[in-house]
């Protein structure tokens, strides 16, 4: 995991984002263990409260659960999985679109150069 944070959201939501994109990408699957908090803030260069917050938001989000002396897990719940895949899609499309429309791209020439960039496919 990267340790270089960004000053503008707070840590804990940004390892939640990171473990979220790798549950996403298929690199923890449901039903895997997570590492513990004391693993996990040492790979991450945090402090063990950060992992127990970032834990805890993440299961409060139905991501994760937690199973008293066994840890924490990654959620067999398909739906709850499917519903993060399009919450980061839906981020970075907005953080794309913003992004463009500061440059002065128009929504017309934004799909423009999408399609120039997928070469002409629509799918």
């Amino acid at each position: 995991m990267a340790k270089d944070f960004q000053a503008s959201k707070p840590i804990y939501i940004q390892i939640a984002e990171h473990l979220s994109s790798q549950i996403v990408r298929g690199e923890m699957k449901a039903g895997d263990k997570l590492p513990s908090v004391r693993e996990m803030a040492i790979q991450s260069g945090v402090n063990p409260n950060t992992i127990q917050r970032t834990y805890s938001e993440m299961e409060r989000m139905g991501i994760v659960e937690t199973k008293r002396g066994q840890g924490t897990f990654v959620t067999e719940n398909e739906q709850v999985l499917q519903v993060v895949k399009i919450q980061l899609q839906t981020e970075i499309i907005g953080a794309f679109v913003q992004n463009m429309k500061e440059l002065g791209f128009s929504h017309e020439e934004m799909i423009q150069g999408l399609q120039k960039y997928f070469g002409g496919e629509q799918g």
